[in-house]
């Protein structure tokens, strides 16, 4: 992390991508006890990767849909949320050691900075209940006829966690991070 100013602004992200696809998750659902409900499940595997990332303080996020999850990806995602980071501000980056968060070919904006969780931790990282949500929600027991339904339903499925006033909040929001302070 570059030399910051004294008061800097810290926003605290959390980020993580999930794959949805044809070979997509089942959820819970609710059903007469004693009954077997049906659900849906595809065999094609056609798929796109939504990354997010949110900030749990200013009950935001920003996602892409990408084809797959790779370096490339991950570069535009970063970028897209250092557009996002308000203004004379800086964002510590919370995310998980994929390859494609770890290599040295990222270049994070100026804006941010990468804090790695430790190897095998996706409890730590709240943007995985982010996850949770938006399937069991919206994109669980699903299936997509085309590769256009999948973006379609992904971009549904954020825009809609985005207009549920507080809904981040609530589900990324915890204890040990710090919200609202400065360096």
């Amino acid at each position: 992390m570059s030399k910051l100013a004294p008061e800097t602004p810290i926003e605290v992200w959390f980020q993580d991508e999930m794959r949805v696809g044809q070979k997509n998750s089942l959820v819970y659902q609710w059903a007469k006890k004693g009954s077997r409900p049906r659900q849906p499940k595809d065999q094609r595997y056609e798929n796109a990767y939504l990354f997010g990332a949110v900030c749990a303080s200013r009950d935001t996020g920003v996602a892409l849909i990408m084809p797959q999850a790779d370096t490339e990806a991950m570069q535009a995602h970063l970028d897209a949320i250092g557009r996002s980071v308000t203004a004379g501000a800086h964002a510590l980056l919370i995310l998980d050691k994929a390859g494609w968060h770890t290599t040295r070919k990222l270049k994070p904006p100026a804006n941010i900075t990468l804090v790695p969780l430790p190897p095998a931790c996706p409890e730590l990282n709240p943007a995985e209940n982010i996850w949770q949500y938006l399937r069991q929600t919206y994109l669980g027991n699903r299936v997509f006829a085309t590769y256009t339904d999948i973006l379609d339903a992904c971009q549904d499925a954020w825009r809609k966690l985005l207009a549920e006033t507080g809904r981040i909040t609530s589900i990324a929001q915890r204890d040990w991070v710090t919200v609202g302070q400065s360096l």
